[in-house]
């Protein structure tokens, strides 16, 4: 066996699923000629050889990976060892014996390294807040007491018996604002007060006031009241549980008793301000990922938008949206899933797969299990349905659907919860914009679909359809590193290799692309929107009065229609593919108007018509004692006052304004 960089061991897993190495071949992948049978066990031998002479190990198998891992470690192996499932996700379904360039996919998508991403940190002094409206609130602070530095709030009007000894301050509020995250919450209190110490049958307080605060480390609801902030589930440092529930309740407890340290999370954002479209001059224009944002981490921030990412729960609906590219998801990048879905892809038809597969989009926590019990005890997935893990199912945007389907995929599925934790608006406006540009170009019905469910069985009905022939036209563009450019790119490629490619797509509105309409008869070319346009999307030209316009940069945030103060700016929210191959498309152009006293231009012709046809009639410009100051109007700016100070000249005719008063 040649020795090559990298090493590729396949097992079947004693014989419970076979391994096509013909297919596997085909798609330039190096391994022994026969796949091992128990390669964790009785031919464990084989990984520990492979270890000594490659620098790379990929294992076709995560379940024995810790194992793996172990006898790497012991033998001082410094190289990258990966694994990769090809048994729930391929060998174990009814389907086995046609899964070679599933498999194949599998392997190569594997192979595709992703870049490494931020971690922040929160602190956590374990000072804690309980929430409650009954004793559940007193019994689960006398629990956490020995671990966490406790207070109890409980709600006006809560007849709870007062404790026999006060371990810990238990007052009385009702919390009107609450803001913050682990380590660092900040609340708002009215009729806060403390019990009376001669409480008898019930705990009985004194006058409250309003609008103390709380600071707190963690907060812990046992109220059953409303949550106090959206998303509750996702947000760090907030626990909270039906108080009627006392199973819910102890493992809240025994979660809270851990919250104690410092915790870190990634950054699942990376923004770039400078990209944002979100507002220029106070003008508002891009507001998609506010009205998505399931947990309020983005807020206004002049002309752009601030993440905080600490209270991110990571779920990548902004940067699906953002037109832009100031947003884009990190774990992992846009480009890095390009990347898997051009490597897969490619693999899947150098192995011998006729059909075009389907892409489905999944997560670790949720979909990874769903598939595994279709495995175990269904027909598994179909040979020709390719899962591929994601942090989130929301966060997959319209430059991953287009690529996947520029790529060859016949599909893509995105499977969810059934009950998702945060509401999926974002990915559902992202399924009808790509529903539009599939049946504009050929594609099928419903060529891209959401799957919510937690049954397997349901999972195996949406799946098991006949798979469609290949495309005879595919694409292997390298996709780019910034997000609007795969975005502009794999629309592109995807109309392209389109059983009908379309020159043009109307989209609906909030879409990332589109035109803007001129209005040449209303608009003086003031350039005001050139100077507005956070896109880069118009251009002026220094040497000419000209208005440009590059339609594959716009992302229709409107801010140039507001701009125009004649209202001479419609949007046309399209995809033009003609258009986006022409890099400065002319929307208006006029000779220059040239200063009558030093010969430079400052303006339009039809812009310094419009003016003196406007001001004709006016009494400051009308006859013979108006003719200076018409000619004012034909001059520069650095011209008009130097002739103002030269003449002496007075702007107001003093006898007309004392004649009219």
């Amino acid at each position: 066996m040649p020795v090559t960089p990298h090493q590729i061991l396949t097992c079947t897993c004693e014989g419970t699923m076979p391994i096509d190495t013909a297919a596997l071949g085909k798609a330039g992948h190096e391994w022994p000629q026969k796949p091992a049978t128990q390669l964790c066990r009785a031919q464990l031998d084989h990984f520990r050889k492979a270890l000594g002479a490659f620098a790379s190990v990929t294992v076709t198998c995560t379940q024995e990976a810790p194992l793996f891992a172990e006898v790497a470690e012991e033998a001082g192996f410094a190289g990258d060892l990966n694994f990769v499932n090809i048994r729930e996700t391929a060998g174990w379904s009814a389907e086995a014996g046609k899964t070679g360039p599933k498999m194949a996919a599998l392997i190569a998508m594997s192979g595709v390294e992703a870049a490494p991403f931020e971690l922040v940190s929160m602190e956590s002094d374990g000072v804690a807040l309980i929430l409650g409206s009954g004793p559940e609130a007193l019994e689960a602070a006398a629990t956490l007491s020995e671990t966490l530095d406790i207070t109890v709030l409980l709600a006006p009007g809560a007849q709870v018996t007062p404790p026999r000894r006060t371990g810990f301050p238990v007052l009385q509020g009702r919390i009107r604002k609450a803001q913050g995250h682990l380590g660092a919450f900040e609340l708002t209190v009215d009729e806060f007060a403390a019990p009376a110490p001669s409480s008898r049958t019930a705990l009985q307080y004194e006058e409250g006031r309003n609008g103390a605060l709380s600071r707190c480390d963690l907060v812990v609801d046992l109220t059953g009241h409303t949550p106090l902030f959206p998303a509750a589930d996702l947000r760090p440092g907030y626990l909270r549980a039906d108080p009627r529930d006392g199973v819910a309740v102890a493992r809240l407890v025994m979660q809270a008793a851990q919250m104690v340290g410092t915790f870190d999370k990634p950054r699942f954002i990376d923004f770039a301000a400078d990209l944002c479209a979100h507002s220029r001059n106070t003008i508002t224009g891009c507001t998609r990922c506010l009205d998505l944002c399931p947990t309020g981490a983005i807020t206004p921030a002049g002309d752009s938008v601030a993440i905080d990412p600490l209270i991110c729960a990571g779920c990548g609906q902004c940067a699906a949206a953002c037109p832009t590219g100031a947003a884009a998801y990190a774990l992992p990048g846009v480009e890095y899933l390009a990347e898997r879905l051009r490597a897969g892809l490619a693999a899947w038809f150098a192995a011998g797969g006729k059909a075009a597969p389907v892409i489905m989009f999944h997560d670790e926590g949720h979909g990874a299990p769903l598939i595994d019990a279709s495995a175990r005890f269904g027909r598994g997935l179909p040979a020709h349905v390719i899962p591929v893990a994601v942090n989130e199912p929301s966060q997959i945007g319209p430059e991953t659907l287009a690529a996947a389907l520029a790529y060859g995929a016949g599909g893509v599925r995105i499977l969810t919860r059934a009950r998702p934790l945060h509401t999926l608006d974002g990915l559902d406006e992202t399924l009808a914009l790509i529903d539009v540009v599939c049946a504009e170009t050929g594609y099928p019905t419903d060529t891209c679909a959401l799957i919510q469910t937690d049954d397997p069985d349901a999972l195996e009905a949406a799946l098991w359809h006949p798979a469609t022939p290949a495309r005879s036209t595919r694409s292997s563009f390298l996709p780019p590193s910034d997000k609007r450019g795969l975005l502009v790119l794999a629309m592109s490629e995807m109309n392209r290799s389109a059983p009908e490619p379309a020159a043009r797509v109307e989209l609906p509105e909030g879409a990332p692309f589109g035109a803007v309409v001129l209005d040449s008869d209303a608009c003086t070319l003031c350039l005001a929107c050139v100077g507005a346009c956070p896109a880069g999307a118009l251009h002026d030209n220094p040497d000419m009065p000209m208005l440009r316009f590059t339609e594959s940069a716009c992302v229709q945030c409107g801010i140039c229609a507001a701009t125009c103060p004649e209202q001479a700016i419609t949007l046309a929210p399209q995809a033009d593919f003609a258009a986006w191959d022409n890099p400065r498309r002319l929307l208006k152009q006029e000779e220059p108007f040239c200063c009558t006293a030093c010969g430079k231009a400052f303006g339009t012709r039809s812009s310094v018509a419009r003016v003196q046809e406007r001001l004709q009639d006016h009494w400051m410009f009308a006859g013979e004692a108006g003719a200076a100051r018409r000619a004012l109007l034909t001059m520069c700016d650095d011209c008009r006052t130097k002739q103002v100070v030269l003449d002496g000249f007075d702007p107001i005719d003093k006898e007309k304004v004392t004649g009219e008063s």
